[in-house]
């Protein structure tokens, strides 16, 4: 089973800009996407996902750090992502760690689920409301 996930892992890593017709091999085609910010449902509503959320972007990078099995056909995996938007943080490289759990079958995986702080993501480095959310962790910490 950890076979599949580490080969999963290799390969999504391997994911850019240019090579988004390999989702195909990873995914099937009822696939069911989850993230704390989008549910997208069937492999052509990814494939346009990932090629918006490509070219958002200056960098993007996945690295994987750990792998769980959980059972037959499905596992979690361990992540943190690096990435770079040019209207975030002035352009300097954003790190958010979280977690994917995957269920498969067939060698493709059919769903996947995102675990991952949106604020860290996003919201904290927006100039208005990143200075709230700043200021909360601050007082809340």
């Amino acid at each position: 089973m950890s076979d599949f996930l580490e080969r999963f892992a290799r390969d999504f890593a391997s994911l850019d800009k240019h090579n988004l017709q390999r989702l195909d091999q990873l995914y099937s085609e009822d696939i069911q996407f989850t993230d704390p910010l989008h549910e997208v449902n069937g492999l052509p509503r990814l494939r346009h996902y990932f090629a918006e959320l490509y070219s958002n972007v200056s960098e993007l990078r996945f690295d994987f750090h750990g792998i769980d099995t959980c059972g037959e056909g499905q596992g979690y995996l361990r992540w943190t992502m690096s990435y770079r938007h040019p209207r975030l943080r002035g352009g300097q490289l954003i790190r958010v760690a979280g977690c994917s759990h995957l269920h498969w079958r067939d060698d493709k995986v059919y769903r996947h689920r995102d675990y991952f702080d949106a604020g860290a993501l996003l919201y904290e480095h927006l100039p208005l409301i990143g200075t709230v959310i700043s200021w909360l962790k601050r007082r809340l910490g």
